[in-house]
């Protein structure tokens, strides 16, 4: 695996990095390890008063960390400040509400007294993804510290100056050098850290591939692990929407961050007697996007991640098409520097076509009439994933009866908001298992001990 930053939007290398020795992750290891047994003492004001100095270090220095973003993976940089603010919150979130969240629970046994109490695990492994090389990071580093665990974390090779860059923003902030190691490491390397007995838990965000071989491994070493996977969302429009307010949710849900977003907008589920206007008014929309500079505040689509992302995205839209799909808009590289692709629609996309399962990871919306709104619900679940999904509507009460019926994770009405700190995330199915954020998101890797009080009479 190789640690490289090069920037999408010309293709050219800015820095690249060397993967650590293994006696140079052994001492990363073992100081993580030191780290934490003093750590899990630390009282959670101490912890706090840490989180608290990072999250105003990256209000404070937003666009820094924002320009990073930009230039190592193509992210818009409007998109790349908001992320940071988010992550910035996330931080400040858990300062504020771990210490409740982690508060003995009261049980009431019929004799005596007891309670359920939670303690850290102790070193986690994070391997996280490329797409929000900072939100992430946080989000993962807010509840996870605060709860007393310690961190090693191996990002994307794509984005080592990210992942640089936040390991320096917690020990900046005050965090003793092993509460957070960022470890360039190679997949070689990593299987040896989920392996390694100091590490008691296992995090990641990625593809199904990549979590199915680390799960596998984690399981084999009987450690706790939380999954957060790829998704192929449902975006349903009955027929009673308001188009002014559903087209720039679409546009928003398909093409933020370049499309490059798990729980995007992906798959679109329109009854049919809206579905001319609403494809119509959508493609229109979409059209209108200007590629460009993602450091320039006017460009309105952003390259994506890398080269192979692009050349991968154009090659699962041709097998699409060559399966029966028709080729609406786009579909191929846009002819200026970069790894840049059109905006594209598929539509006519038959359950026997690749495409059909397949997640596109960039702006390529697959496009499906459907006669009713049961039919819209059959085939939003007929999906191998489930992370999240929304409804368009004027019917709340419909609305929320239609988010009760979709298999998934996460279901939004008239909104695809999910940038709260208090919301848990995740979803079910190739998905993934666990939750991140809200109260949730710190409970993944806490032991919740029994602790019972009875003078009881040995049993005859």
């Amino acid at each position: 695996m190789t640690y490289q930053s090069v920037n999408p939007n010309d293709g050219k290398v800015m820095k690249s990095f060397e993967h650590l020795s293994n006696p140079q992750l052994e001492q990363s290891l073992a100081t993580a390890e030191a780290c934490f047994q003093t750590w899990k003492q630390t009282s959670y004001a101490d912890r706090a008063a840490i989180l608290n100095k990072a999250a105003a270090l990256m209000l404070a220095h937003v666009h820094d960390f924002a320009r990073l973003a930009t230039l190592e993976m193509g992210k818009r940089i409007n998109e790349a400040r908001g992320e940071v603010k988010f992550s910035a919150a996330i931080l400040a979130y858990y300062a504020q509400h771990a210490e409740t969240f982690l508060a003995p629970v009261k049980l009431n046994p019929k004799v005596g007294e007891a309670h359920m109490e939670s303690s850290p695990f102790g070193v986690l492994f994070c391997v996280e993804p490329w797409n929000f090389p900072f939100y992430q990071l946080a989000r993962v580093a807010g509840p996870q510290l605060m709860a007393g665990n310690v961190l090693v974390v191996k990002h994307a090779g794509c984005v080592p100056q990210c992942a640089i860059a936040f390991e320096k923003l917690l020990i900046d902030a005050g965090a003793p050098i092993g509460a957070y190691t960022n470890l360039l490491i190679s997949h070689e390397q990593s299987d040896r850290v989920v392996d390694d007995p100091r590490v008691k838990g296992v995090a990641l965000t990625g593809s199904v591939a990549a979590g199915r071989s680390i799960a596998a491994r984690a399981g084999q070493n009987l450690k706790k692990s939380s999954m957060e996977l790829g998704g192929s969302d449902a975006f349903i429009v009955l027929d009673d929407a308001d188009l002014d307010k559903t087209i720039p949710w679409a546009v928003w849900g398909r093409m933020y961050n370049a499309g490059q977003t798990c729980c995007a907008a992906k798959r679109f589920i329109v009854l049919e007697s809206i579905a001319d206007k609403f494809l119509e008014r959508f493609t229109l929309a979409l059209s209108a996007l200007k590629p460009g500079d993602p450091m320039d505040e006017k460009t309105t689509h952003g390259p994506l991640s890398t080269e192979a992302a692009l050349v991968q995205l154009i090659a699962q839209v041709d097998v699409a098409v060559t399966h029966g799909a028709t080729l609406l808009l786009g579909g191929k590289r846009i002819e200026r520097p970069g790894s840049f692709m059109q905006t594209t629609i598929l539509t006519d996309i038959e359950p026997d076509n690749p495409a059909f399962r397949d997640e596109f990871f960039g702006p390529v919306v697959s496009f499906f009439r459907v006669k009713d709104e049961d039919a819209a619900i059959a085939l939003a679940n007929d999906s191998d994933f489930g992370l999240g999904g929304s409804v368009w509507t004027k019917d709340l009460e419909r609305g929320r009866k239609v988010a009760s019926r979709v298999d998934t994770g996460m279901m939004f009405i008239n909104n695809i908001d999910w940038t709260d700190a208090e919301l848990p995330f995740g979803g079910i199915k190739d998905s993934g298992y666990g939750r991140e954020l809200g109260n949730m998101g710190i409970q993944e890797f806490v032991n919740k001990k029994l602790v019972r009080l009875a003078t009881l009479d040995a049993p005859a």
